[in-house]
């Protein structure tokens, strides 16, 4: 067998080959969907991604014969550090993923030297794959590889389950996502709690305003952050992420996708739904030349999309065991399931990630007849 080679990643060159890996190894897969390359450059690059500024992270490149044959990050968050054990992550717990590799030889080499470098600067357990906030695309696909992926939600080979798992790693949490058909209306039972709400002069369910973006986001960051602060893995979302995300995500906001619920006046609860990005650029390849910057535009005047996904909803903590909670949940799904269907033509919402222990949101799921379609596990180690 030919050396192999592993090396840090340090320059330009080195960061575009580590983006253009993926191209190559899913290149056979029909449910891969090729990513931005500009995106995935901006995510790893410290200059551009927000999360870096209580961030640290070290790539590295597989090569063998002077062919990259594999990749792997492994990163630290300080304010993951700072968050109780309890939560999963904690003092002295590191993480890796943006994990690709030919063979289970390399994955084996790429993960040992990522395990390296968390053990010199301190760590003694690591979590993966995250890649590489939380708030990114936690965990390995487990379930649900017969179906593209929808924006912001990552895939990934079946076999990459066997060698983590051969490498010593156990599972610790279950993410999963619901699927449903929303040109079908709720069950009767939900039906009257959304009009018990709507009758109820002290609920607002408002659309948020794009032109006064900055406000509205800040409005919903304060509400994320208390009602996601119990959960495991909850690392909060800070100004500057807020800001690269807002820059990345605004073209595909639009005022009547996104609800804030309000009791007495006073903003409680929010869901965000996005157009599924991922069924336009699809086809492009990874590139927005030398036409597809034009057809891009041209889709984000007016979006006409299958999907919907849902990756945030939330309501304050002082409301989560209350039925207030639930309602409101409802009732903003419910606005929004319109909205998709009217506005949009979308026949199919994707809700989650959510935690498999979160009880009230796969309620919630439950309640509304939807199915989970896919399941994300993450792993973890003592180094």
């Amino acid at each position: 067998m030919s050396d192999l080679s592993i090396t840090a990643v340090t320059t330009k060159s080195e960061r575009k080959a580590f983006v253009d890996l993926p191209f190559r190894l899913y290149a056979d897969d029909p449910y891969w969907v090729p990513p931005l390359k500009g995106e995935a450059l901006g995510l790893i690059t410290p200059e551009k991604n927000g999360w870096f500024s209580h961030a640290e992270a070290q790539l590295f490149l597989a090569r063998r014969d002077g062919r990259v044959v594999g990749r792997i990050s492994a990163h630290i968050d300080t304010l993951a550090l700072e968050m109780p054990a309890a939560q999963g992550f904690g003092p002295g717990v590191g993480q890796w993923g943006l994990m690709d590799a030919e063979d289970e030889d390399i994955f084996r080499a790429l993960l040992e030297r990522a395990e390296a470098w968390l053990r010199e600067q301190g760590m003694v357990r690591a979590l993966g794959p995250i890649s590489m906030s939380i708030w990114e695309e936690p965990g390995l696909l487990i379930q649900g590889f017969e179906q593209a992926p929808t924006v912001m939600m990552g895939h990934h080979k079946p076999v990459y389950r066997e060698w983590i798992e051969r490498a010593g790693y156990r599972p610790v949490k279950q993410l999963v996502t619901y699927e449903l058909d929303i040109t079908q209306e709720f069950p009767p039972i939900v039906k009257r709690i959304i009009r018990s709400g709507e009758n109820n002069k002290s609920i607002v369910v408002r659309e948020v305003n794009k032109k006064r973006f900055d406000e509205e986001a800040a409005i919903i960051l304060e509400i994320l952050n208390d009602a996601w602060s119990d959960n495991w893995g909850f690392v909060p979302l800070t100004p500057p992420e807020i800001k690269d995300v807002g820059v990345k995500l605004k073209p595909i906001v639009f005022n009547d996708l996104i609800r804030i619920a309000e009791v007495d006046g006073r903003p409680v609860a929010f869901m965000i739904t996005l157009p599924d990005l991922n069924e336009a650029i699809r086809p492009l390849n990874g590139s927005l030349l030398p036409f597809g910057w034009a057809k891009l535009l041209l889709w984000l005047r007016k979006p006409r999309v299958r999907t919907m996904r849902v990756p945030l909803m939330g309501v304050r903590k002082e409301l989560q065991s209350s039925r207030l909670a639930s309602q409101l949940a409802f009732m903003m799904i419910e606005a929004i399931r319109k909205a998709s269907v009217a506005h949009y033509g979308a026949s199919r919402g994707e809700i989650g990630w959510i935690l498999d222990d979160n009880q009230g949101m796969n309620s919630i799921a439950t309640a509304i007849e939807s199915r989970v379609n896919k399941v994300y596990q993450v792993y973890e180690r003592t180094l």
